[in-house]
């Protein structure tokens, strides 16, 4: 029995040995303060105190007892509070932070990598199926694909606009090597006719139609999820520097040093008089946690319903085989194009022309043609996922703040003295409120006022972004998001379901997996005989040419198009 309660009792014995050691050393000396001070305010400061003395002229540190601090020096210990805490908060919050922009970066990296692979793939086409036309259709592949990065990047593009621009300008092109072949006109008004003409004679059925749902439907969602990542950063990046009150920062000064006047420089706050001042403190800040929490699950809810014609990856992998299909359907209406045109425009002078020859870069083609090996685990979806999953343990991060820096950071453990905002005690004994303006009204530490006009403009940035996110409705498989930027101001109307014209399939995983197949080189007056066919598959979509020419091209090239390379691996 005396063995079990001998320790005990050396234990208290002890606590109350340092607890005595810590308050003679206050009483007598200043030493141990002043290093302390000059450390943490980095060099010497006149008119520190040798040995306790009066300090009538103390705000906040008031203390019965001779202290070891002066009006300036709490002063400075005003301001090391106030900087302690913005640490703290920056601390707290850096995984999270780190998180988010890291992933924002890799995710905008990933869609320029996508976005260039998408255009190689509509240039080989062109190279190798539409040798004659590729140099003149380089440009307009270029600037579609530019302004399929800058709508994804947020500027003030409107997709309907530049996919509409991108078949006015190719059915020029179709119209001069495929349906007049040979002859051309030299007159750019001619060209100018024919490309004004293309709305009013459907060269290519509804192919551009379903270029703009598809292209609207998956860029419009990685759009919006790239910008709620940029807000997410925004929000943080705003509660580490966040302004605090002044009864805020009087309790910060109270409670982390105020016992350095009195020599208690070891001292910590009991935990309940920690929960006290910092659920004050950061009261204003606690209203954010059912927004951000609603902010990730609409994140969340968003890449879940990114698949299909949801898909950026899927959708850009495949436009060269819309583009090959509207061609394809000019080709064989060509007849009568050929009369629509003639009445429109009128007959053109016939003047013999060579057409250019395609001549890509070598190492460019390369590149362009490299296959890239993936497993289903490297998709973009999934690193999405992997993302959110992640993401998610942050869901409760404003509402657990205070709690979470009192734990980790600043107060005493259990059942050591610990300071109370007057002296070193056993236990705290004030009553502990909860977290928010709500709970603050009996807050024994401090006291809570109005509202944060900040904390009110994060709320509003962030009830805005959830709308985006989330749509009119709460379901996943059913979006309607409101389109920002797009200069038309229009709303875009989204369904999860796929129909046959988005070129969905069957698959259920809402890939198009389709194989286009071309046989033999062709000539400057290409012969579609020579097209032998363009079929789905279940294996994955392909592109298989066979041929000479183009500069590099080989007997046998194959382009895996269900995946792009991804930048950055494992930092998602």
């Amino acid at each position: 029995m005396i063995a079990q309660t001998w320790p005990v009792g050396f234990r208290c014995l002890l606590l109350l040995a340092l607890v005595g050691s810590a308050r003679s050393e206050g009483v007598q000396t200043c030493e141990e303060v002043r290093k302390l001070f000059q450390w943490r305010l980095l060099g010497a400061v006149r008119g520190l105190p040798d040995s306790p003395r009066a300090g009538p002229d103390l705000q906040v540190c008031i203390s019965k007892k001779p202290t070891c601090c002066t009006r300036k020096m709490e002063e400075r210990y005003q301001i090391a509070a106030h900087q302690d805490m913005q640490q703290f908060l920056q601390t707290s919050s850096s995984a999270l932070k780190f998180l988010i922009s890291r992933n924002a970066a890799a995710f905008q990296e990933t869609l320029e990598t996508l976005i260039k692979q998408a255009e190689n793939y509509t240039s080989i086409l062109f190279c190798n199926t539409y040798r004659n036309m590729a140099l003149e259709a380089a440009a307009s592949v270029q600037e579609f694909f530019t302004d399929v990065g800058l709508y994804l990047f947020g500027a003030d593009v409107n997709p309907e606009e530049f996919v509409n621009r991108f078949f006015d300008s190719l059915f020029p092109l179709v119209y001069n090597h495929l349906i007049n072949p040979g002859v051309t006109d030299s007159s750019l008004e001619y060209s100018e006719c024919i490309r004004m003409a293309r709305r009013d004679v459907s060269p290519f059925g509804n192919i551009p139609k379903r270029a703009m749902g598809q292209m609207g439907r998956s860029l419009l969602p990685s759009r919006t999820f790239l910008q709620a990542l940029n807000l997410g950063i925004e929000v943080i990046n705003t509660t580490d520097y966040l302004h605090f009150s002044k009864e805020c920062s009087r309790a910060l000064l109270k409670m982390q040093y105020c016992p350095h006047c009195q020599g208690l420089t070891l001292s910590k706050p009991c935990m309940g008089y920690c929960l006290n001042v910092m659920r004050g403190c950061l009261a204003h800040m606690a209203e954010l946690n059912p927004h951000w929490h609603a902010y990730i699950r609409s994140l969340e809810e968003l890449s879940d319903a990114m698949h299909g014609t949801y898909d950026v990856e899927h959708v850009l992998l495949n436009f060269h085989l819309l583009v090959n299909d509207a061609v394809i359907q000019a080709h064989l209406n060509g007849q009568k194009l050929l009369e629509q045109v003639n009445k429109i425009c009128g007959r053109p002078i016939r003047t013999p022309t060579q057409s250019p020859r395609c001549s890509f870069d070598q190492s460019k083609e390369k590149h362009g043609m490299k296959t890239t090996t993936r497993n289903s685990e490297e998709t973009l979806a999934n690193r999405r996922k992997e993302f959110i999953n992640s993401l998610r343990l942050y869901r409760s991060f404003y509402g657990g703040l205070a709690d979470q820096l009192c734990a980790n950071e600043l107060a005493a453990a259990d059942g050591l003295p610990c300071w109370n905002g007057e002296d070193i005690v056993k236990s705290y004994t004030q009553r502990v409120v909860g977290n928010g303006i709500k709970a603050q009204s009996g807050n024994p530490e401090v006291k809570v006022k109005g509202t944060d006009p900040v904390i009110n403009q994060i709320i509003d940035k962030l009830k805005h972004v959830i709308q985006l996110l989330q749509g009119r409705s709460p379901k996943p498989d059913k979006w309607e998001l409101l389109q920002l930027g797009s200069g038309g101001g229009m709303v875009e109307q989204v369904s999860g379901d796929c129909d046959d014209e988005d070129g969905c399939g069957g698959s259920g995983s809402g890939e198009v997996k389709r194989t286009l197949k071309i046989s033999n080189w062709m000539p400057d007056d290409m012969n579609f005989s020579d097209v032998k066919q363009i079929h789905q598959t279940d294996t994955g979509s392909t592109l298989d040419t066979t041929g000479a020419g183009c500069a590099a091209a080989t007997e046998s090239m194959t382009f895996t198009l269900i995946g792009v390379v991804m930048l950055l691996p494992g930092i998602w």
